[in-house]
């Protein structure tokens, strides 16, 4: 098997840079700024530019898929025939446990994007996790829902005290991060990169916090799914179905046998990212 890129080694080497957008958006603000000064006439424009660029600042923060702000993967790297589940929210002492048990049936490994007060509060289970041979990584402190509206200072401390969370509980550092609902600003990828952390989004998620129909998150999840694809499921905040069970339970059964059947192999992320 391939080495396994230390992405802390890499990321160490090198300044963070500015994605291209946010650099014409600094550009363009000193453009305006020099623009009203020598031709005053222009003011009105300048302003329209800047609200404009603040619009997709916005959008591109509430677009979990976007890299305008910085490098974001949503698909694994290379041609092999692998793909990733990823499971967010937890851990939770009723939910988790239960699917802990389908993965260990059916031999997957996963990836937990978990929320570090619950991996204090249940140390146990996430020890669990990573004993089965899983992998937990950040999903910050306590997945505020207005995080993408954090500045530096706030991202920070959700981020750095969830790493010492996971790491004192689990013996491991994470090195992957997802945004609480995939939501961000601008802010986020410099923190990431002092930290050594890399942005996971998804290829394709089921909405199962929401949608209450097992297949329906299966059609969600297996259309077109193919080799390189990262999934999104939920074992905390999980809709119920019409039996009364998080759906979870009901959808990760047929989803890995599904999986299987296109002769794609189930690895954790540390393992799909590999060089």
């Amino acid at each position: 098997m391939p080495a396994i890129s230390n992405h802390s080694d890499m990321t160490k080497t090198r300044k963070w840079q500015a994605s291209a957008f946010i650099k014409a958006s600094l550009v363009l603000h000193v453009g305006a700024a020099a623009s009203a000064l020598v031709w005053p006439q222009t003011i009105g424009i300048g302003i329209a530019a800047l609200i404009a660029n603040h619009a997709v600042l916005a959008a591109a923060g509430l677009w979990p898929k976007s890299s305008l702000l910085g490098p974001n993967t949503l698909r694994l790297p290379g041609e092999r025939s692998e793909i990733a589940l990823t499971i967010d929210d937890g851990p939770d002492l009723d939910i988790t446990p239960q699917v802990l048990d389908i993965l260990k049936a059916y031999g997957i490994k996963a990836t937990f994007f978990c929320i570090a007060s619950k991996v204090k509060k249940y140390p146990e289970l996430a020890q669990r996790m990573v004993a089965e041979g899983h992998q937990i990584e950040n999903h910050s402190m306590v997945h505020r829902h207005y995080f993408s509206v954090l500045g530096w200072n706030g991202i920070k401390k959700e981020l750095v005290t969830a790493q010492h969370v996971i790491e004192d509980v689990t013996g491991r550092r994470p090195i992957f991060f997802r945004a609480p609902a995939g939501l961000r600003n601008l802010f986020l990828d410099p923190v990431l990169h002092q930290l050594d952390l890399q942005l996971v989004s998804w290829t394709r998620r089921g909405f199962d916090t929401r949608v209450r129909d097992a297949k329906k998150i299966l059609d969600r999840l297996l259309d077109n799914v193919k080799a390189g694809d990262i999934l999104l499921l939920h074992d905390a905040n999980a809709a119920r179905g019409s039996n009364g069970r998080p759906v979870i339970l009901d959808v990760l059964p047929q989803l890995i046998e599904q999986v299987r059947k296109q002769n794609l192999q189930f690895v954790r992320l540390e393992e799909g990212m590999r060089a």
